[in-house]
């Protein structure tokens, strides 16, 4: 009997054990289990880096960039006679636009002018270039100007900012030699400055170099924190060889190298057919991420025949081309007022167009030569 109650009483014990070790060791105790398991914390998303781009190019700016600095817009002789040009290759964006006689001229925009090197030849200015500049109220620095650039430099009073030169801040090379291997050149073909002298005019004449852009950018620029944008959709066509004519005898060719991912720029020489642009400081070839080609109409100014001055009409705005990575897509632009800046826009005509960060040439084109304007495959396009 004994041993009977022993055994129930093992039992009874081995169950409350058992109970007792199955319970929720949270929920035990004297609130009887009723208080909600703790939540954790979320954690809080990473602030982003403040949007920091480079005014010219889009990339992200760097310690040696100088911020709330105008940039400098530079004009340069393109007569093959003058060719090949000295610093070039230093330039963030090359704008190429017909002048009179059919004849163009080259602008670098640098955003960096205190270093620069030997730059050249000089040549003087046109409106169609001051029109681009204007807005961002940059420097720039020519040898001499339209009288047409004359009238709208004393109309928006940009007096400060043009770099005229004078003797001593440029220097004359008579005897250099240009491509052909000729010299005794034209004196217009052999005048220079660099980075040193612009510094001694900026500071001799008390130019104001100072300009906050905030967050603005010439284009506007894929955000460099994303990947580049690759091109595709219905108005996307082949581009790894295009050919940009501004006249019969002023033609600009870039070729894509898909290793670089870069456009390389040659231009005709006539019976020489296309040679490298090359930058004579470095002995390099012209090479850009972008190519943008706007078309617009251009005519003679009227009352200015004799100059053959061209008019280039930025009032509407037009169609034109953005090309990447070997490929082109249609785009428009608008600007209208010379104090409004150029803008690029998908084809409904308002939402802003987006280009990938880089180097930038920019050619403004007749529409009379939109049918010389081509976009082509390296192994179908003639050489």
């Amino acid at each position: 009997m004994k041993r009977l109650l022993c055994l129930i009483l093992i039992l009874v014990l081995s169950v409350g054990l058992l109970a007792a070790c199955g319970k929720d060791p949270g929920t035990a105790g004297g609130n009887g289990g009723n208080e909600p398991a703790a939540t954790p914390e979320p954690t809080p998303e990473p602030t982003p880096e403040p949007y920091n781009a480079q005014l010219l190019t889009g990339y992200e700016k760097d310690s040696s960039y100088p911020d709330n600095q105008r940039p400098v817009a530079i004009m340069f002789n393109n007569l093959i006679d003058a060719r090949p040009q000295n610093g070039l290759s230093d330039a963030e964006i090359v704008v190429e636009i017909k002048v009179e006689g059919g004849i163009t001229r080259l602008m670098g925009i640098f955003d960096d002018w205190s270093d620069l090197g030997k730059i050249g030849p000089l040549r003087s200015c046109r409106d169609q270039y001051f029109q681009l500049f204007l807005p961002w109220q940059m420097l720039y620095a020519h040898d001499g100007q339209s009288v047409i650039t004359d009238q709208m430099e004393e109309q928006y009073d940009y007096q400060e900012f043009n770099l005229k030169w004078v003797g001593k801040y440029t220097w004359r090379e008579p005897n250099r030699y240009n491509w052909a291997g000729k010299t005794g050149l034209a004196t217009e073909h052999t005048e220079y400055t660099d980075g040193e002298h612009l510094i001694a005019y900026i500071t001799g004449e008390g130019v104001d170099t100072f300009r906050d852009y905030g967050e603005s950018t010439f284009f506007n620029f894929v955000d460099y924190r994303e990947p580049a944008r690759q091109l595709s959709g219905d108005e996307v066509s082949v581009a790894e060889q295009v050919t940009v004519q501004h006249s019969s005898s002023y033609r600009t060719r870039l070729t894509y190298d898909s290793s670089l991912n870069l456009y390389y720029m040659s231009q005709y020489y006539g019976k020489s057919g296309y040679l490298d642009t090359i930058d004579q400081n470095n002995d390099q070839q012209l090479a850009f991420d972008n190519v943008v080609v706007l078309f617009t109409d251009i005519h003679t100014y009227p009352g200015h025949t004799s100059t053959d001055l061209q008019f280039v009409d930025y009032s509407y705005g037009g169609y034109g081309y953005y090309i990447y990575g070997g490929k082109a897509e249609r785009i428009r632009w608008v600007k209208g007022t010379p104090q409004e800046a150029l803008r690029l826009v998908q084809l409904d005509g308002s939402t802003p167009y987006e280009i990938n960060c880089g180097k930038t040439y920019l050619a403004v084109v007749d529409l009379d030569e939109f049918n010389n304007f081509s976009c082509e495959a390296l192994t179908t396009s003639e050489g």
